[in-house]
């Protein structure tokens, strides 16, 4: 990454691929909104095959990111359960068990300083929420490397 990135926080973590986001999934949509037209208009075998393909190709291009995504929240699970397990103190070791996937990507932006303290909030408040912790997260550890 480059060193001239902004810092990343909240604000900004999320993943934006334009040629996803902006030229592929609306592509496809007209393609589906098209296809419908046709489909109405002109009532064949054809325009409703169409209308059929380009209804599974919206389907494909969610579920591709549906995918990569859930095989990115399980090497995060993975990963987090590793630095926990190294960073908390032995009478904290227990909780990482009880942390759902959700938690665990909360988690991952806090830094190394400030995630045995805020381990220890999720925990005692039961916050479930992976929005709620990533907002308390006060020295954000930047993920550059996100599907």
């Amino acid at each position: 990454m480059a060193t001239d990135a902004p810092a990343q926080n909240y604000g900004n973590h999320r993943k934006f691929v334009r040629p996803f986001h902006l030229v592929a999934l609306p592509i496809l949509l007209i393609n589906l909104i098209f296809s419908a037209y046709v489909a109405v208009t002109s009532l064949s075998m054809d325009s409703v095959i169409a209308l059929l393909v380009a209804f599974a190709l919206i389907i494909i291009g969610l579920y591709a990111r549906m995918f990569a995504l859930g095989a990115q929240d399980r090497v995060i699970r993975l990963e987090e359960r590793l630095r926990l397990q190294e960073l908390l103190p032995a009478d904290q070791k227990h909780t990482i068990d009880k942390l759902t996937t959700g938690q665990l990507i909360g988690l991952r932006f806090a830094s190394d300083g400030e995630v045995v303290d805020l381990v220890a909030a999720v925990t005692a408040e039961g916050i479930d929420d992976r929005e709620e912790i990533k907002k308390r997260v006060t020295n954000w550890r930047a993920d550059h490397q996100r599907v």
